[in-house]
């Protein structure tokens, strides 16, 4: 049997802890396993409920949080790779949680864009079910099939047993889809979504920020007339395509194109929310193969995608779904450029806080994140190219900004930390702390 189960109140605007307080206790829920890929959804929730997580398994995080997972003890599983920024981050702070569980992925970066549980389903299960089976004690939970939308946050639930909250899995195209057959035959598995959690609110929180600067800069650049159709590879969570719709008001074919059903379900969702959803076509697509015929759009454009798969079929292939005489923008983040962290440090822990690597997820091997981009436009034959990096302040207040700040704790030393932490003390009460992160941006012509 199936239900749909609507929130009357769509639009949330209470902590995301009381939101997950809230779904839990419409489901019936005390106390529940929960898993994701790192702790950020779950920190406020932690820290106001902690005895309602039985458990926490976080899956190839980017980066630990220490005192978020130590309260939890040896209820917490890390399942991280063995080379690359995350995991480098994660081994150097798993000393700092002795109790908990940790399990090493061979040959496995498990970047913020895998697809984990497709790519290493088998071992993540087979962690799970050994690490739950140990913690096990909860009670099953009896609940149909069903889904929907309690305080903000979407739900679906399936299977029986003991309750096992499944958190979003970052930017993965798959999410828990993989393993949902083995996890749902043993745990009622409550898989969340929606723009409060994981990626997504990641996305729309930068899409409140400073970012949107450089956005608009390149949409300007663009210079999009009247009834030309625009394409994004790659939209994400909608927030380009739903700007986009605002400038327009009907009178330009948007298309967004994503290679995740998860993030294209929370995309139509917000654009729905804003009354913008018949303003943009939204639909499955891999930058590396397009779905769409040679010269079919006015306008292209990427933004932070290019980074994360084979940047010169992505180039070759947005350049080639481009109309001669159309035009091309796209944005990558600048890997080849340190973070600017604004803090009077000495010049020896300044330059280790400003090395390239310490934040950051990095690329995909064969991914662009560096000024090369300029130069793979030009080869494709782009014209009147416009080459123009820029900067975007990260500021207190922005979660962003803490993650950052993780990230570069978990290079320091203890002697490190404590300076940083007192130059960053020092930085937020006159008002200068910020973290600056630089981007490629560049807008040519196809030649007609």
């Amino acid at each position: 049997m199936s239900e749909t189960t609507t929130a009357t109140n769509p639009v949330e605007d209470r902590p995301v802890e009381a939101c997950l307080a809230a779904l839990l206790d419409r489901l019936g829920i005390a106390s529940a396993h929960f898993a994701g890929r790192g702790s950020a959804d779950l920190a406020g929730f932690a820290a106001r409920y902690p005895e309602r997580i039985a458990s926490l398994t976080v899956l190839c995080p980017a980066v630990l949080d220490p005192p978020t997972l130590a309260p939890l003890a040896g209820r917490v599983l890390v399942v991280t790779g063995d080379h690359g920024a995350g995991p480098r981050r994660v081994q150097a702070a798993l000393p700092d949680l002795p109790q908990a569980t940790a399990v090493v992925l061979a040959d496995y970066a498990g970047l913020t864009w895998s697809d984990i549980a497709l790519e290493r389903g088998d071992s993540i299960e087979a962690a799970m079910r050994e690490f739950l089976r140990r913690c096990d004690g909860l009670p099953a939970t009896t609940l149909p099939e069903q889904e929907g939308e309690i305080a903000g946050i979407s739900y679906r639930v399936r299977g029986a047993g003991a309750p096992l909250v499944l958190l979003p899995l970052d930017l993965s195209p798959g999410q828990w889809e993989p393993l949902i057959p083995a996890l749902s035959a043993r745990y009622c598995t409550i898989t969340l979504g929606g723009a409060l959690l994981g990626s997504v609110a990641s996305l729309e929180e930068r899409g409140r920020s400073g970012y949107m600067g450089i956005v608009r800069g390149l949409l300007d650049a663009l210079a999009i007339r009247p009834g030309e159709s625009v394409l994004e590879v790659g939209c994400g969570s909608g927030v380009i395509m739903r700007e986009l719709a605002r400038r327009t008001s009907g009178a330009n074919p948007l298309i967004g194109r994503d290679m995740s059903p998860y993030l294209l379900r929370e995309a139509r969702a917000l654009a729905r929310r804003e009354g913008l959803i018949d303003h943009v076509d939204f639909g499955e697509g891999r930058a590396e193969a397009l779905p769409l015929a040679d010269g079919a759009v006015d306008v292209a454009l990427s933004s932070t995608v290019f980074e994360e798969g084979d940047a010169e079929l992505m180039l070759s292939e947005i350049v080639r779904v481009t109309r001669p005489g159309g035009r091309v923008g796209i944005v990558v983040r600048a890997i080849d450029m340190p973070f600017w962290v604004n803090l009077p440090l000495d010049p020896a822990l300044k330059a280790k806080v400003d090395a390239p690597g310490i934040i950051g997820g990095g690329a995909a091997p064969n991914g662009v994140a560096d000024l090369s981009l300029y130069r793979r436009l030009a080869a494709l034959g782009l014209t009147g190219l416009k080459c123009f990096p820029q900067l975007v302040s990260v500021v207190p207040g922005q979660p962003r900004l803490e993650r950052y700040q993780q990230q570069i704790l978990a290079a320091l030393t203890p002697a490190e930390t404590e300076t940083f932490q007192q130059a960053v003390a020092a930085a937020e009460r006159d008002g200068t702390f910020f973290i600056a992160q630089a981007y490629h941006c560049a807008v040519g012509a196809k030649p007609g």
